[in-house]
């Protein structure tokens, strides 16, 4: 390791020299429109170099296992589970660990955790909508013209395509964690590490304090979408394709928006082609077939099965191989919950949930998307979002200059129009009435904080993350006067083909902090102190969760490898305490970005909660998802409100 790195910076000097010495700089067709970035370092440049996400030591997850389970188990179930936790790791588990380990040497292009993680989405057979699929929303620009849904559209379109080419053609910039982004986020860090061989690349990064992340998700943002199959799904795409799928009122329209050149068509084209859609009078489909993604998979495959055997299968191709899908929704929603509610899962007339993202508008402006998650996670959804809003709001292509005008007869939208029998036409009527059902056993809740943001845990040395999962611990123990399992999502794409880790909030420390304020054993200043314990380790498990070394993938990896073999589970995993951590009632993600509006996804269990959260500078904010037969949401809601105010007052009060 020693050797490598003083020849990466003996590279790295020479790269340097020839940039400084250089007065030749590479050109790049100066076509302004096209393309949201024309990076001098390749998008996937970094790819090849990677760290290999590492499988934690299996004595390092039995014990990050046992502390988690500590503050969720009474006395005599915790130390019934630490035996047998301590037999599997000299037994069982010795041998799935060696197994998992070489099974990870002979994979050496991904990461242990990619493949069986990836059948795991693809082969749940629960409805996508609510149960997996996030939504985000944007802010609203605030500008009367902007935000006219014809408007505003056609810009993220528009702003999408320049992503689209920018990703196609290996010219978007790679996505980089600068630690010291006055050093390393510069021309000539990208300069330097442009110029080194791929297969070397993050080394030369890390040596700038920087750390590239994988980028390969962003390969299915387009042209791409979940096939429903009986027993698993499986995700198809067809980067050849040019047209887009936009759906009003649940009837589907499709027109090109690249040209044989691979040429963005021109935003003229773009807005008269929206406009047109629009103002089409066809009524709202009695039919619409994109209510059936909303069903239990194996359900829905069957169905879709019947439709192409009906004459349907160029039909779905069209929709299924399109960039993306745009919904041109004709509701106007206000609130919060209801913005949160209609993006999240809308009545599913004018949806199609099995496309990888899906742009949508209301009447009053409001856009946002809906995404499918067994793709990709977080990082490169978010990426996408906040660029194309950047991108229209810094030079919107359709402006007050842009002009309708007459298409050209061949590149008009044209109407898809599905052949549909009576088998179908039940299945769809079924479909909605049971959909209907599941959205209104549904609630949202939204919880906002004006004084307690990021400058405000700075002043009080406290991690605005930890400081907000403390507060769910706290509301869930006031409202049930006990601990429960809690799931909060840390990517790790620091590490080639990453995923996710799992960090587990809910901690000894966090238990003592939620006891203590309901006692009267300690004083204000002692309080005050289990916050910042909390905090401090919080912040370390967030820590090792991107670092790979969170337990709970490992041990998904391992009982796979178990299962697979189609030995007997261990012990371990048929305990009720490997149940208990993985039945989730509070599943948290944040969303750090001041361009999200809101944003929401379900509870990932029954009598469970689904926490959207964010801090801003000044501010926090909540929408929480749960079923109204099964748990409380307001009463939830009001504690949370209530915590967010008692933690702020134990750290003013010193």
């Amino acid at each position: 390791m020693i050797n490598l790195q003083q020849n990466i910076r003996q590279d790295l000097k020479l790269s340097i020299k020839i940039y400084r010495n250089s007065f030749r700089k590479k050109s790049f067709v100066n076509d302004e429109y096209q393309y949201w970035q024309r990076s001098i370092v390749p998008t996937l440049h970094f790819q090849r170099s990677l760290p290999r996400l590492p499988i934690p030591t299996l004595e390092k997850t039995c014990e990050r296992y046992l502390r988690a389970l500590k503050p969720l188990l009474d006395d005599y179930t915790y130390s019934k589970t630490k035996r047998i936790v301590q037999s599997f790791q000299i037994n069982e588990g010795v041998g799935l660990q060696k197994e998992l380990q070489e099974e990870d040497k002979k994979n050496k292009h991904t990461s242990y955790i990619s493949k069986p993680w990836f059948e795991m989405y693809l082969s749940d057979r629960t409805p996508l909508p609510i149960n997996y699929n996030p939504c985000l929303v944007y802010i609203n620009k605030g500008d009367q013209f902007y935000d006219r849904q014809l408007i505003k559209i056609s810009n993220l379109i528009i702003s999408s395509l320049r992503f689209y080419k920018s990703l196609k053609e290996n010219v978007l910039e790679p996505e980089v964690f600068h630690l010291n982004p006055k050093k390393s986020d510069t021309k000539l860090f990208r300069k330097v590490t442009g110029l080194l061989p791929a297969a070397v690349s993050w080394y030369g990064a890390y040596l700038f304090k920087a750390y590239p992340l994988d980028m390969i998700q962003y390969t299915n943002l387009f042209n791409s979408t979940r096939i429903p199959e009986i027993g698993k799904d499986r995700i198809y795409q067809d980067k050849n394709q040019r047209h887009i799928v936009v759906m009003k009122k649940g009837n589907v329209y499709t027109f090109d928006v690249i040209n044989e050149n691979g040429d963005i068509v021109s935003p003229e084209v773009i807005l008269s082609s929206i406009n047109f859609i629009l103002n089409d009078n066809t009524d709202q489909s009695e039919h619409p077939i994109g209510v059936l993604t909303t069903c239990e998979r194996n359900k829905w495959a069957e169905i879709r099965q019947h439709l192409e055997k009906i004459g349907n299968k160029e039909t779905l191709n069209k929709i299924d191989t399109s960039l993306f899908v745009v919904s041109l929704d004709n509701v106007i929603v206000k609130s919060l919950k209801d913005i949160s509610k209609w993006f999240l899962h809308s009545d599913g007339v004018n949806r199609w949930f099995d496309k990888s993202f899906t742009l949508i508008s209301t009447i009053n402006g409001f856009a946002g998307i809906n995404f499918e998650h067994s793709w990709g996670d977080g990082v490169a959804v978010l990426r996408y979002f906040q660029d194309i809003f950047k991108d229209f709001v810094a030079k919107p292509r359709v402006n007050e200059n842009t002009q309708i005008i007459t298409l050209d007869p061949h590149n008009t939208p044209q109407k898809l129009n599905f052949i549909i029998d009576d088998k179908i036409k039940t299945d769809v009527r079924n479909t909605m009435i049971s959909y209907q059902k599941t959205c209104n056993s549904l609630d949202i809740y939204d919880v906002i904080t004006n004084d307690i943001g990021k400058d405000f845990c700075k002043k009080h040395n406290v991690s605005p993350d930890a400081l907000m999962q403390l507060s769910f611990q706290l509301a869930y123990y006031n409202q049930t006067r006990s601990t429960t399992a809690t799931y909060e999502s840390c990517s790790t794409a620091a590490f080639k083909n990453g995923r996710t880790e799992t960090v587990r909030p809910c901690t000894v420390e966090t238990k003592e902090f939620c006891e203590g304020v309901n006692s009267s054993n300690f004083n204000n200043e002692e309080l005050k102190n289990k916050i910042i314990n909390c905090s401090a380790v919080h912040t370390q498990l967030v820590k090792n969760a991107a670092m790979g070394q969170g337990f709970d993938r490992h041990l998904f990896a391992l009982r796979k490898l178990a299962e697979k073999n189609s030995k007997d589970l261990p012990q371990l995993f048929k305990h009720k305490s490997y149940e208990i951590i993985n039945h989730n009632i509070l599943s948290t993600s944040t969303l750090s970005s001041d361009l999200v509006l809101c944003g929401g996804f379900g509870p990932v269990v029954s009598n469970g909660y689904g926490i959207a959260y964010m801090i801003r500078k000044d501010s926090c904010g909540m929408i929480i998802t749960n079923y109204k037969n099964q748990t409380d949401g307001n009463k939830f809601s009001t504690n949370l409100q209530k915590s967010l105010e008692i933690i702020k007052g134990v750290l003013q009060n010193t």
